[in-house]
């Protein structure tokens, strides 16, 4: 079942945990999210949108149920869920999935990776491996007018999730925001 716009509508810190475990569709392929981080706009100096909305930062400030897509370091894309009230600057980075569907295609796109675990576990990783890429900014992933959708498919959220602060950043490094399934080989870092 496709996640509607009320589950995005939340602050970023409740969505990151109850995304855990949903299944993010990227055209034929498909992922389970093992691993997230809560950004929390003019509260968050980790947060791209902390000091106010830019061309690079709009999609960050909704409506909720979007995709922000960024380019970094110069050479990867990074996918967020754009949550929160429109207006307010709140997200959640995809950090790491466990592949499920289109292997074989994820390979093909990420053919370094030596196992599958490593296919996707890094927010660079996913994005190469499920083919989204700086078209994807913007696009709604409530009506998957675009191919990319998010869907529970019944496998809850775990009842204990790992913790932590967030990973590479140079700000808001003291805000434990990551959240991640406890024992999944496929996370970008463990624990």
């Amino acid at each position: 079942m496709r996640l509607e716009w009320d589950f995005y509508a939340r602050d970023p810190r409740e969505v990151a945990s109850d995304l855990l475990n949903k299944v993010l569709v990227s055209g034929e392929c498909r992922g389970r999210i093992v691993e997230a981080e809560a950004y929390a706009g003019a509260d968050d100096p980790g947060s791209h949108g902390f000091r106010g909305m830019t061309p690079r930062t709009e999609v960050m400030f909704g409506p909720p149920g979007r995709l922000y897509v960024y380019f970094t370091y110069g050479m990867h894309w990074c996918a967020n869920v754009v949550c929160g009230a429109e207006g307010e600057c709140a997200a959640v980075l995809l950090r790491a999935l466990t592949p499920l569907v289109g292997i074989d295609e994820m390979r093909e796109r990420r053919p370094k990776a030596r196992q599958n675990r490593d296919l996707c576990s890094g927010p660079a990783k996913l994005t190469a491996a499920l083919g989204i890429d700086g078209t994807a900014n913007g696009t709604d992933l409530v009506t998957a007018d675009s191919g990319i959708e998010l869907l529970d498919d019944g496998t809850p959220p775990p009842a204990e999730p790992g913790r932590s602060v967030r990973i590479g950043l140079s700000s808001g490094t003291d805000l434990p925001w990551r959240w991640y399934v406890p024992g999944c080989p496929d996370l970008s870092r463990r624990g």
